[in-house]
Order: structure tokens, then sequence, then C-alpha cells
């Protein structure tokens, strides 16, 4: 965010419910009231002309408050990484992830989440992430409520954002690496950007699920483009 502020941007970050210094309030981790949240944060500093910036889940809570508050704010969004359209298996999704992955992931996290982060961390990051970035980042996680990351993935997996892409009519910039393991990219931003009407999609080569650790300056770069148009 810094060299966005450098270039004489806002920037405005918050911690979802349950993440980071946010409490847990024990409740409200569904697309709907994360979204709400999010308006909360654009109606309380009374910000306009916002470019929306969601990574992972937050793509999709960013397309969430879209739908629910309109763009009289939001003038256009930057999904990165996200966990759109649709992630769950179904008859009219089968190359979606099966039932029984999302039910071993959640016994991983419960079960032991600080191996779970020690072991996933480096492919998340990349590997010319230094170690001491790659420590901070699961110190960070580790934060997280174990509740809300129970919530937070039920909620991901039972997304379908097929019908609220199709709708957006605000420019719309889609970045997604081709090593994300995490989110492939023919399963997410690759069908994210067919669906919405004025979408550019940018694929980062060698790219991970953390894009903004491993091609920072890259990303900063596009986004910085992206908001300046008008």
């Amino acid at each position: 965010m810094l060299p966005l502020t450098r270039a004489g941007f806002r920037c405005v970050a918050f911690d979802r419910r349950g993440h980071g210094r946010s409490s847990d309030p024990g409740r409200g981790y569904d697309y709907d009231t994360l979204a709400d949240d999010i308006a909360a944060v654009i109606e309380s500093l009374d910000l306009r002309d916002v470019t929306l910036v969601g990574y992972s889940m937050g793509g999709a809570e960013a397309v969430r408050h879209v739908t629910r508050h309109g763009t009289a704010r939001v003038a256009r969004l930057v999904l990165i990484a996200a966990t759109l359209p649709m992630l769950a298996k179904t008859p009219d999704n089968p190359d979606g992830i099966e039932r029984a992955h999302v039910d071993a992931f959640q016994r991983d996290l419960a079960t032991d989440y600080p191996r779970w982060l020690a072991e996933n961390a480096r492919p998340f990051a990349g590997p010319d992430v230094s170690e001491a970035m790659i420590e901070w980042i699961c110190e960070m996680a580790l934060r997280t409520s174990p509740l809300a990351l129970h919530e937070c993935y039920e909620t991901i997996n039972g997304g379908d954002f097929r019908a609220e892409l199709e709708a957006l009519d605000l420019p719309t910039l889609v970045v997604q690496g081709d090593d994300d393991v995490s989110n492939p990219l023919e399963l997410t931003s690759r069908r994210t950007a067919a669906l919405v009407p004025n979408a550019r999609l940018v694929v980062y080569e060698g790219a991970p699920h953390g894009v903004f650790l491993s091609h920072t300056e890259r990303l900063n770069a596009d986004i910085r483009r992206f908001a300046s148009e008008a």
C-alpha cells in the first residue's frame, strides 16, 4: 500500500471480523454480513470514487458489496486471486472441489493450524520471498479466530457468484498467478473474467496465491494504472 499512498492515493485497509486486530463476534461470517462490513467502513469514512480491491475471499466480498450496496461510492473493482466464481463441485460445476476435500481441509485446520501454516507457507509465497517475511505472514495468520477460520472456509466453498459477476457494470481488473495452487487459474480468475462484462484479466507467469508477496512491484503498478483510469 505504501507505493500507492506515495502516488497520491488514499489507501484504507481493515481487518475482517475475527481476523487480525478485529474482534470475533461469534457470527456474521456469511458474504452478506461481510459485505455490509465493507459498506460500514466506506460510509463511515465517506469514501467516494473507490477502487475496491479484494484478495482471495476478499474478492468475493467485494463483489457481494457491489451487489448489495451498488456503485454510488465504488467506481471500479480489483479482484486478486479471488475465490470466484464458484469453488464447490456440483452438477453444473463439475470441475469444482469435492466436499471430501473441504472436510479434510477443515480437519487439518482444526487439528494443527500452526503445522498447516508451516507446511503451506512456502507454496503460498513462492521461492523468492524471504523466510522472515513468511514468518511474519504466519504470525499474522495465527491471530485469526478458530471460529472465523472454520466459518470463512465454509462460506468460500458455498459461494456461487456466477450471476452476480455477469451483472457487474463497472470496470474490473482480475489478477491471478498461473502457479496458484490454492485457487487454480482455470477454475477461478479465467472464468471470472469471462463472466464480467467489463473485465480485464492479467495473468502473472509463475506467481503463486500470495501474488502480493511474490510480485509486489508489478501488482502495485497495475493497481495504480487501473485506479488512475477515468
